[in-house]
């Protein structure tokens, strides 16, 4: 991770020293070798390291692309860029942070999909081009094709599905990858059962009512209370999100 320009002093202040190798003396002797450099040391296997080298790259082009994008919608929509940048970069909760920086599935909830369509409508209104914001909701939607051909190579029919609102602890299920994923699954003919202790039907309201009752008009039907009758059901069992319930159902499985 040494920049052109700026190599000497990535060499001697870097964010890690990274080495592929499956010799643990050669990782040992490297290690010393590295002794005197002001960063961690991390040893990992080659094809880690090789592929962490293009994912870093990979980012760093992301966010260029990114930025530049923004750039041009706050342009054209009469904001400062600069200062909606600046604004955006003060956030290390979520913004710069690692926070969504981790593998699993696909997003949904009341906000992120509304308001990427929002921005990316609003570009195009204004005859500006956007091909990577643009990508960001395709690019989701085949995470969810990708979890139900899953699902369906698995030629189960009995399918136990826990957690079913777009994220733990929630009990909103618009756009939840989730619901699109049971309502595919029952569409091939799959007998699904559900288990979501958030979700529960006579306290859902508003849009979240709606939402639920249009993709799934017989939802009732499927929850389950507990996680052993879930588990009693399911052929195939789907993680949909984190939590007590998840963890317990993966041990009866595998029990």
């Amino acid at each position: 991770f040494m920049r052109e320009g700026s190599s000497l002093r990535d060499f001697a202040e870097p964010p890690m020293t990274l080495v592929g190798t499956d010799d643990p003396r050669t990782a040992a002797t490297l290690q010393e070798l590295y002794g005197g450099v002001n960063g961690p040391f991390v040893h990992t296997s080659i094809a880690t390291a090789e592929m962490t080298k293009y994912v870093a790259n990979a980012f760093h082009a992301l966010k260029v692309c990114f930025a530049n994008e923004i750039g041009d919608a706050c342009t054209a929509l009469g904001a400062d860029a600069q200062e909606v940048m600046d604004v955006f970069l003060r956030d290390h909760k979520l913004n710069v942070s690692e926070a969504y920086l981790r593998p699993g599935f696909a997003f949904g909830g009341s906000c992120l999909p509304k308001d990427v369509r929002a921005l990316v409508w609003a570009a195009r209104f204004h005859d500006v081009n956007t091909p990577l914001l643009s990508s960001i909701l395709p690019s989701n939607e085949s995470q969810i094709r990708s979890a139900i051909d899953s699902v369906l190579r698995t030629r189960k029919r009995r399918i136990g599905v826990v957690g079913l609102a777009f994220k733990p602890g929630t009990d909103d299920l618009r756009e939840s990858p989730v619901v699109t994923l049971v309502e595919a699954l029952i569409g091939k003919g799959c007998d699904v059962r559900v288990l979501d202790r958030n979700v529960r039907l006579a306290r859902l309201m508003g849009a979240n009512r709606r939402y639920i009752e249009s993709e799934i008009p017989h939802i009732a039907s499927l929850l389950c209370d507990d996680v052993e009758s879930l588990v009693e059901h399911a052929d195939a069992l789907v993680i949909g999100g984190a939590g007590e319930d998840a963890r317990l159902a993966l041990d009866l499985v595998q029990a």
